[in-house]
């Protein structure tokens, strides 16, 4: 069944509907700045690197955005915050409370991709790219995560450590991909 999209909609009658990090687009295809949702309640699994420039809306809960390889490490995050994401900035998303979110993206996103940091020492442990002309970035998600889980070098630092996989069970990507195909 595919997803209902309009041009307008009540942000909390949508979000019960939602899962974590799953970043429902909400608008029709046609609107320039799309707005894609999301309800979570714990880490986002990996960080979220996008080509062009992204802002994050905070509904409701509290967290935080940890940043890499910029200037900014985190921001606190509570309702009303909104957060300019430069191109480029690997960011990861941390619900202390449930949270409802918000990105501004581009209606033609461009490249995306996954990454993982090593918890000890900061390394890049891996990266996966998609073009999301061609890729829902739930399924970029969903495949970035098994490539990461199905190999433990992806998974292991030089400095030793090693990672443990990510747990897709909370996860929605496969469906709300499916859904965005139909």
């Amino acid at each position: 069944m595919p997803l209902p999209r309009k041009k307008t909609f009540v942000v909390f009658k949508e979000a019960p509907k939602l899962g974590p990090y799953d970043e429902r687009p909400m608008l029709p295809d046609a609107v320039q700045t799309q707005v894609c949702l999301s309800r979570n309640d714990g880490p986002q699994p990996f960080f979220l690197i996008c080509e062009k420039d992204t802002l994050l809306a905070v509904f409701s809960g509290t967290g935080k955005v940890e940043f890499k390889d910029t200037g900014v490490h985190y921001f606190s995050l509570e309702p009303g915050d909104h957060v300019y994401v430069p191109a480029g900035a690997p960011t990861r998303l941390t619900a202390l409370t449930e949270t409802i979110i918000m990105r501004y993206k581009a209606r033609e996103p461009g490249l995306e991709g996954v990454a993982w940091y090593c918890e000890s020492c900061g390394a890049e442990l891996y990266r996966h790219v998609f073009d999301t002309a061609q890729t829902h970035p739930q399924e970029g998600y969903l495949a970035g995560c098994e490539a990461f889980n199905a190999d433990e070098a992806r998974r292991s630092c030089a400095c030793g450590a090693t990672h443990p996989p990510v747990d897709l069970a909370p996860y929605r990507w496969a469906e709300l991909a499916g859904q965005l195909r139909a």
